[in-house]
């Protein structure tokens, strides 16, 4: 081990208040813009979290093979190519890593001066898909940009995290009050309402985005308890505005009695008949037309019938794995800016798996929600890894600390 590399293992798991000059009430040092900026404040070592990025990688070339095996039959009826979701993916996925080894070597403070123009752009983005977006699959949810299609809902979760993240350490000292708290959420509002007219599972990840990181920052229970009731009504209410939704909590308590309930029961089949061990990559039988659309939300019951229980807990230990790593950049993180991205990043993660695993068991009504890194989406895919770069950005980075006087 080289002699930066050890300066680094040393300065960075060093205990926390060792590292800080100046403490905010919750712990981490917070420096204006400006002077975060300078040599004396953090520097850039180079050396990315291995064990995020080893994790990801594994997790993408897993849901490379997982989608190939899952849409290969889809592929080769629809286009008479049965690497067709392959390929578009393959090519997303590489577009996606390029971006995310960009995003690393960039200093994430470098984001902060474009937080608020990031969110901006994505309620334009959102809007525009209300007036002239494209529908595919029964859901207007995409911009159409020539031969290429683009979901505006998956910029936007990274667009709030930025944008929260921003918001809270300005307002660091006041997020005790109750004022605070609630203008903040009702910051994010907007893009709830505009990304939940037509999808409701992202509106409900991004809500649950800023409730996680309003409850770091001012973990006061009974707070966060009635934002948690906000959003319940929140949600109330988007439900009741359209009649499918209330449809598909009727779907959800008995799939059996109606015709849009197949795609469950035939997700269910396949879970079920994949027992301990599966049987055998690329030898599922609901892939051939009886679950549809299997390489988008339902893949992960593909998973089971392929791989088995054993398969199916092992995909669930690698996102554990993911999230916990992401807990210890965000523990490291020099900064509460960085450490709140990095939530940010874990609570997306964490919901997202949560609630496709739960729609595939039956566990919730069906969301329409795709499995991070598995399920078939270029632009899923493309910003996920950009948030990966992110936070392997945030963990290159130190805080300098100067030596005791004597």
């Amino acid at each position: 081990m080289d002699q930066n590399r050890s300066d680094h293992m040393k300065t960075r798991y060093m205990p926390l208040k060792a590292r800080q000059t100046k403490e905010t009430p919750f712990g981490y040092t917070y420096m204006p813009l400006k002077k975060r900026q300078t040599k004396e404040s953090a520097k850039q070592t180079g050396y990315v979290d291995l064990g995020l990025l080893c994790i990801v990688l594994i997790l993408v070339g897993f849901g490379l093979v997982m989608l190939y095996s899952t849409s290969a039959y889809n592929g080769l009826i629809k286009f008479q190519d049965a690497a067709y979701y392959l390929k578009k993916q393959l090519f997303a996925t590489i577009l996606g890593v390029g971006v995310m080894m960009v995003v690393a070597n960039i200093d994430y403070h470098f984001w902060e001066r474009f937080a608020v123009l990031a969110y901006i752009v994505s309620l334009i983005l959102s809007g525009l898909v209300l007036v002239v977006g494209s529908e595919i699959n029964g859901s207007k949810r995409w911009l159409a940009l020539g031969p290429l299609s683009f979901q505006p809902s998956e910029y936007a979760k990274v667009a709030v995290i930025l944008f929260l993240a921003f918001l809270i350490v300005r307002n660091v000292k006041k997020m005790g009050k109750i004022k605070t708290m609630f203008l903040i959420m009702l910051s994010v509002l907007p893009i709830v309402g505009l990304v939940g007219t037509n999808n409701l599972s992202t509106a409900i990840i991004i809500l649950g985005i800023a409730v996680i990181l309003i409850f770091v920052a001012s973990p006061k229970y009974m707070q966060f308890i009635g934002m948690g009731a906000l959003g319940v009504g929140f949600i109330a209410i988007f439900l009741s505005l359209e009649s499918y939704r209330l449809e598909r909590l009727a779907i959800w308590r008995n799939p059996e009695a109606y015709e849009k309930g197949y795609q469950t029961l035939q997700g269910l089949y396949a879970i079920g008949s994949g027992g301990v061990f599966g049987r055998g990559l690329g030898e599922s039988m609901q892939k051939l037309g009886f679950v549809p659309e299997a390489q988008n939300d339902m893949i992960f019951s593909i998973i089971c019938e392929e791989l088995g229980l054993v398969g199916a807990v092992l995909v669930i230990l690698l996102f554990l794995l993911l999230i916990w790593r992401l807990m210890v950049i965000a523990g490291n993180a020099t900064d509460l800016f960085g450490a709140l991205i990095v939530t940010g990043i874990m609570g997306h993660m964490a919901i997202q798996v949560i609630l496709n695993i739960a729609v595939v068991t039956n566990t919730i009504p069906n969301t329409g929600i795709t499995l991070p890194f598995i399920s078939y989406g270029g632009t899923s895919v493309l910003f996920l890894l950009a948030e990966m770069g992110l936070a392997l950005s945030i963990s290159s980075q130190v805080k300098e600390v100067s030596p005791p006087k004597a």
